[in-house]
């Protein structure tokens, strides 16, 4: 008996039903996934345009303090980024710097949690359920071979095709929702991390501009230079209609 043989021996002895049994547990654990990511997304989101203008007003009256307190207990994100360059605002511009990009490296990696395993799912499941459509591709063959010229065997033929045809459905079945929610997570990240962005140039543009911030004062507002970068990072804020910024957490 050659390899050939073997393998295709190996084949009508395992059948589909274990591909399919596969399909299944990956269905759930990529709902498990969506439904995880989804709550997180949805705990962790901020009305970014609100808390701009109130971090905004703080940080235009010198209020440090103030502006920390707007961050205390939020759960979002971009609140977090806000949070390490307040932090280490007292320390200068480049230490609030260096903090906010630490912290947007870790709120980054928060947010692309699992979300690998979505993407592998979305381009390898369909070929999963190929393999269980080949090993029905073959099973109808046997039986065809088996029957000979002479026999009947449509019954087992046609439930081999069948068995390969559930196979490649329930593959796309798994791939398809995957890759949509890859796709949707990945701007949901986007927009997450444009807010962060859009929110760390207004503490900088006070830390760097010559404001009360950056002097040490608590009675003076910032210098017109640093009001015009604020209102330039207020209009770069996505409208409130994006779906990083539909819930306040």
């Amino acid at each position: 008996m050659n390899i050939v043989e073997r393998s295709k021996e190996i084949l009508l002895e395992l059948g589909a039903s274990p591909i399919m049994f596969l399909m299944i547990g990956l269905i759930v654990l990529s709902l498990a996934v969506m439904l995880e990511r989804l709550w997180f997304y949805a705990t962790s989101s901020v009305k970014v345009e609100r808390f701009a203008r109130s971090l905004e007003e703080r940080l235009s009256k010198g209020d440090l303090h103030g502006a920390r307190e707007l961050t205390e207990g939020s759960r979002s994100i971009e609140v977090a980024i806000i949070a390490a360059g307040l932090h280490h605002a007292e320390r200068g511009v480049e230490a609030a710097r260096e903090a906010m990009a630490s912290a947007t490296a870790i709120g980054r990696l928060k947010l692309e949690r699992r979300l690998s395993f979505l993407g592998t799912l979305g381009n390898n499941a369909p070929f999963v359920g190929l393999l269980g459509t080949v090993i029905g591709i073959v099973q109808a063959f046997d039986a065809l071979q088996r029957a000979g010229l002479g026999g009947s065997a449509s019954t087992d033929i046609m439930g081999a095709i069948a068995e390969a045809l559930v196979a490649t459905a329930i593959g796309l079945a798994v791939a398809i929702p995957a890759v949509a929610a890859f796709n949707y997570f990945q701007r949901r990240i986007r927009t997450t991390l444009s807010n962060a962005e859009a929110l760390e140039h207004i503490l900088l543009s006070y830390l760097q501009g010559g404001g009360p911030l950056a002097q040490g004062s608590s009675g003076r507002a910032g210098s017109p230079d640093s009001q015009r970068a604020v209102r330039l990072s207020l209009s770069s804020l996505p409208r409130s209609n994006t779906a990083a910024a539909s819930l306040e957490s």
